[in-house]
């Protein structure tokens, strides 16, 4: 009875809350509609304030003063818009001139119209039975007309005076300027006081500072640039436009190309709104239809080059709102505000959007209007499982493993299907659920096989023997396993699933195998895995022993794992779990995977660092404050800035701590040979180089050097030339495993562009564009774009 009393309690604050939540989105909607008088300039403003910032600010740095920047950008906008107005009022009056010249064009065309419809044809019938009607109808009326004729009334209007009669006028004249004028006062003051009004809305957000700050800057950011690229795609569009009608030969052409470069910050009316005058004025210059034909080509082809060329290019990423809510925004704003809540939809969506992402209580909108699907790729399979839609599930693994490969897909989408699995396995789950997943994951892993065959090995006798340790899906896990290996040209095979017993191990075969591998989904299978490996060890001694524990966390000590198990590795990943194989199968190719190859331009690369001062030690100062300062901003235990010649690595920066590892030094500089340098796969590559975990990692899980830093996080950003010649990377080292953002390589990347600059001595610019800040991906190809 306390129970339900007690579920009672809890189903009425919901409905409370469900209430009240409605109730605050009914007055939000009622203030939006109620007070578009007032917000719609003020929108305005603030959107032409995002546009024009940058360019204030660009001043400002130049050491103008701001009352100046914002005048000057003012006038400079004032003087573009007078431009534009004057070229637009030139041109309508040069066409209103020649317009009674076509009426005969027009007049003939029609006539050659109505003379065709009128022709013997196959509609002759219905065109005869639709005048029969219609006369029927007419005359019907006519009659009823006559009968009750009503007595006719003439209204005669009251005499209006000169007053009423100019303000008549000047109203719809004025309200317009009015509105502009209010726009163009809020534009100069946004940008005039800019650091007020911030801090202002930084008050209202409230909360955490760090997280209002980043969601202002990413709503300037992201509206700013889609304005700047708007304009320069519809420029972009515009030019071609007015030549191509001037070539055809329809009159106005700038005017036309001027309209349709401010036509199309209508989102989807206004492109099809500024093909219309061109179409019609070419029907009406035009005695035949060439005209007309080649105009729509025109204007087809530069909507195909602007639509799939130009603004992928100039945009890069998207909004990160979906394409259906790009519509929906569309009309919402469209029925709030009219025709300027459409021009305004995007802009504001995405504003609502960056919130959503920043503010706590307001995620929801992110679930809404956010291209980044709501459930990631491995629940979506584990969803469509349980539904036995095996076919979709096999569908979007395709399209994953196709995006990126078949171990990044096992180790990610699939390994988090089984784990699901497992953790739902006694709590949530129906027998009818776990037999779908069991089969459907059978079914999906036969038809990647198929897809993604392995090369075939020489060698019948199974190398490797994968068993699932204890349940089904551990089974799963293991063909899984099995897979990956067969992709690496190792002969493998999975082994009859069951609890590892000693009656199991009786009947289990191992003749021929080198290393057997134990998989387990469960969360503590450390002592079932520590007596069977014990048994293992007993019987095969010489067989190695691989512990697949898919549920640790990448920062667990599996070193210290694997001793207390008995087992020659413990692995947390498919990926880890190959390349840890394939080491104790070929250990010399795990020596190999250690050292980089030199770059095709290592002797140019070598004689440029000479030329400069980085081995001298003439920089070192300032390069270990860089270092120190990377150490400090990315919360690592050190980091270091190394240079690489033809047999050694120069540590020539470093921050504090490293003079304790149990490196060798050489003076005042530390080095190291280039066999065990830790910067030479960045020289490899050219490119940023980000290892979570290097336990995991084939290049620095065995590395001397990292081992003896007892290093477990690595990250280095390649340090050169603005021509490309890499001398070699600025490195944070921690001694536990980490992420690392989007963001943080974007700044590390920043960072070691200006230790390129300090060392050439000329500006080097690598900072790397971040393409999804949030690590989304859009869930539709069709939404609008953006750039980041």
């Amino acid at each position: 009875m306390r129970e339900r009393f007690g579920e009672g309690i809890s189903a009425t604050a919901d409905a409370r809350t469900l209430a009240a939540i409605l109730v605050s989105i009914a007055v939000v909607l009622g203030l939006l509609y109620a007070g578009r008088d007032v917000l719609i300039p003020l929108a305005i403003a603030f959107l032409i304030s995002f546009a024009l910032s940058p360019l204030v600010r660009l001043l400002v740095r130049r050491h103008v003063p701001r009352p100046v920047a914002v005048s000057a950008v003012m006038a400079l906008l004032l003087i573009i818009l007078a431009s534009l107005g004057l070229l637009i009022i030139s041109q309508v009056g040069t066409l209103s001139q020649e317009l009674p010249t076509y009426q005969s064009t027009i007049r003939n065309k029609i006539d050659g119209l109505a003379d065709s419809l009128h022709k013997p044809g196959m509609f002759d019938g219905v065109l005869r039975t639709i005048d029969t009607v219609r006369k029927e109808v007419g005359e019907a009326v006519s009659n009823e007309t006559d009968q009750d004729a009503p007595l006719s009334v003439e209204i005669i209007p009251d005499n209006t005076t000169p007053i009423k009669t100019a303000i008549a006028f000047l109203v719809p004249v004025l309200t317009p300027l009015a509105t502009l004028g209010i726009v163009f006062v809020f534009v100069f003051l946004a940008l005039l006081d800019q650091g007020d009004l911030r801090d202002r809305l930084l008050r209202i957000l409230g909360g955490n500072l760090h997280r209002s700050t980043d969601a202002m800057e990413e709503a300037g950011r992201r509206i700013s640039r889609y304005l700047i690229m708007q304009v320069i795609v519809n420029v972009t569009y515009a030019i071609p436009m007015a030549l191509g009608l001037w070539l055809i030969g329809v009159p106005g052409f700038v005017l036309w190309g001027t309209l349709a470069a401010l036509m199309r910050f209508v989102p989807y009316v206004g492109p099809i709104l500024s093909a219309v005058f061109p179409l019609t004025l070419a029907f009406a210059v035009d005695d035949g239809w060439n005209m007309v034909l080649l105009t729509v080509t025109l204007i087809v082809v530069l909507e195909l080059i602007s639509s799939n060329i130009v603004e992928p290019i100039l945009y890069g990423t998207s909004t990160g709102l979906s394409a259906l809510s790009l519509i929906a925004a569309a009309t919402f704003w469209t029925a709030m505000w009219g025709p300027v809540g459409l021009i305004l939809s995007t802009p504001l969506t995405v504003c609502l959007l960056v919130l959503g992402r920043n503010v706590p209580q307001l995620q929801i909108l992110e679930t809404l209007l956010g291209s980044t699907p709501a459930l990631d790729t491995g629940t979506r399979i584990y969803q469509r499982l349980i539904a036995d839609d095996v076919e979709d599930a096999i569908e979007l693994a395709n399209e994953t493993v196709e995006g990126s490969s078949l171990v990044e897909f096992y180790d990610t989408e699939g390994l988090a299907v089984l784990k699901r699995a497992s953790a739902n396995y006694l709590s949530s789950a129906r027998p009818e659920h776990r037999l779908r997943i069991v089969n459907g994951m059978g079914l999906l892993l036969d038809d990647l096989r198929e897809e993604f065959p392995g090369p075939i090995t020489l060698r019948k006798t199974p190398f490797v023997a994968c068993i699932g340790g204890k349940w089904e899906v551990d089974n799963v896990s293991a063909k899984m396993l099995v897979h990956c290996l067969e992709m690496s040209e190792i002969a493998a095979e999975t082994r009859a699933a069951g609890v590892l017993t000693p009656h199991y191990l009786d009947k289990l075969d191992l003749t021929g195998v080198d290393v057997v591998c134990i998989a387990y989904l469960s969360e503590s299978p450390e002592r079932n895995a520590r007596a069977f490996c014990q048994r293992l060890k007993d019987r095969w001694p010489m067989i190695k022993i691989v512990l697949g524990f898919w549920h640790l966390q990448e920062s667990a000590d599996v070193a210290q794992l694997a001793r207390e198990c008995g087992a020659d590795h413990v692995v947390t990943s498919l990926g880890e779990a190959t390349h840890r194989i394939e080491t104790l199968l070929y250990p010399w190719i795990g020596k190999q995977r250690q050292l980089a190859n030199r770059p095709p331009d290592d002797d140019a690369r070598i004689a440029a660092l000479r030329e400069t001062d980085l081995l001298t030690g003439a920089l070192r100062e300032q390069l270990d404050s860089y270092a120190a300062r990377a150490a400090e901003v990315f919360d690592v235990d050190f980091a270091v800035i190394s240079a690489i010649t033809d047999d050694d690595e120069f540590i020539v920066g470093q921050s504090a701590g490293v003079e304790d590892r149990a490196i060798s030094s050489d003076g005042a500089t530390i080095k190291i040979s280039r066999r065990d340098a830790i910067c030479d796969h960045v020289v490899e590559i050219g490119e940023l180089l980000v290892v979570r975990d290097t336990h995991r990692d084939p290049r620095f899980s065995d590395h001397p050097t990292i081992n003896s830093w007892k290093a477990r996080f690595y990250a280095g950003a390649p340090i050169g030339t603005e021509t490309g010649h890499v001398f070699g990377a600025l490195c944070l080292l921690n001694t536990s495993a980490r992420e690392f953002t989007n963001e943080e390589r974007e700044l590390l990347s920043r960072l070691a562009a200006e230790v390129s600059s300090l060392i050439t001595g000329k500006v080097v610019n690598r900072g790397e564009e971040n393409p999804d800040q949030n690590g989304e991906e859009s869930s539709s190809t069709t939404a609008q774009l953006v750039p980041e």
